[in-house]
């Protein structure tokens, strides 16, 4: 655990994604001073603003300038996907250091000019991707690393989960997210290729649908893949589909197959629980790795020593470029060359 320097400071700015609930109660663990204030909702019914400022045990305010008036060393950023570049151009306008959730951005030019703006106030800006830090990957990079698998030819990886609904239906308002199933899913497993392969892809093409959950409403895609193309040759695929029914224990998983010339191997960094039922219903207690800490270690550990995160901005950029280039696929129809990102 990375513990700080008394006094440090950490806003949160908007309650609107449910990993603010982990990373509030890691900061204030770690013994950071924490203020937070959420935002007008999307979405009606969520829980959220003070009552969970007092449940999280942080101060709140009530609005965003109150928390950069706190002048803090950083923010968290956990609101809706389209507000994202808004919030993250005022937290580095007062010199804040930035942890963002994923996707960086709405829009890859949007991401872009996050990253810019970073780099020219000499903050730090790192994107929210806390399957990085699973145990079980990195010991799959080593592997990849030294050779045990030969010369990697394809990766399979797939991010399933429930529609989120209810207190967060914003993630299936496309003006609040940016789109469905393929913006809310694909960026975690090309986030983990990126660093497996060392190398940016190359063309994408994506087909989408609206099967899953079409009795209630939703406008968005709700079921997807994504195959991805590299310059050295590797094909990878994303399943990335809102698919895990209503009454799953817990809201979905993440696996990644890697296959290569001398052998194939696999992950599943959510796999250490226990689950089952009980008078109440389905039960899912998590063991191992906590990787939402681990996530808030690797953000202190950067502000403090002013390295630069393993998830920066950078490869929020990478990652979403390859989302960009899935809509596109999915309007023209066929495969899209993905955009540079530098």
């Amino acid at each position: 655990m990375t513990r700080v320097t008394a006094p440090f400071r950490v806003g949160i700015l908007s309650f609107a994604h449910p990993h603010v609930e982990a990373y509030a109660r890691s900061l204030v663990e770690r013994g950071v001073q924490v203020i937070g204030t959420d935002l007008p909702p999307y979405d009606s019914g969520s829980v959220r603003g003070a009552n969970l400022a007092q449940k999280l045990g942080i101060d709140y305010v009530e609005s965003v300038d109150e928390v950069l008036e706190y002048a803090p060393h950083a923010v968290v950023i956990a609101a809706e996907n389209a507000r994202h570049y808004e919030l993250t151009m005022q937290a580095i306008a007062v010199g804040a250091d930035v942890l963002c959730e994923k996707p960086l951005a709405t829009e890859i030019d949007d991401a872009r000019a996050m990253v810019a703006a970073a780099e020219e106030a000499g903050v730090l800006l790192m994107t929210a991707y806390p399957v990085r830090f699973a145990p079980s990957f990195g010991e799959l990079v080593t592997c990849v690393r030294a050779g045990q698998l030969g010369d990697i030819v394809a990766i399979s990886g797939t991010n399933n989960g429930k529609i989120p609904l209810g207190d967060r239906s914003w993630f299936t308002n496309a003006q609040a997210a940016g789109g469905g199933a393929l913006i809310d899913h694909v960026v975690h497993c090309a986030d983990l290729i990126d660093e497996l392969l060392g190398e940016s892809a190359h063309d994408v093409y994506a087909t989408v649908n609206h099967i899953l959950h079409a009795d209630r409403g939703v406008q968005v895609e709700t079921g997807g893949v994504v195959s991805i193309g590299y310059p050295s040759g590797v094909i990878a695929t994303i399943d990335c589909s809102w698919s895990q029914p209503d009454s799953a224990s817990t809201w979905g998983g993440l696996t990644l197959e890697v296959h290569g010339t001398e052998g194939s191997m696999r992950i599943d960094p959510f796999a250490a629980h226990i689950s089952g039922y009980d008078a109440d219903g389905a039960v899912w207690n998590a063991f191992g790795a906590d990787l939402d800490q681990l996530l808030i270690d690797e953000f202190l550990e950067a502000i403090q020593t002013r390295q630069r995160p393993v998830t920066d901005g950078g490869v929020g950029v990478r990652t979403l470029a390859i989302v960009d280039a899935a809509r596109r696929s999915v309007r023209s129809g066929k495969s899209e060359s993905v955009r540079s990102t530098n």
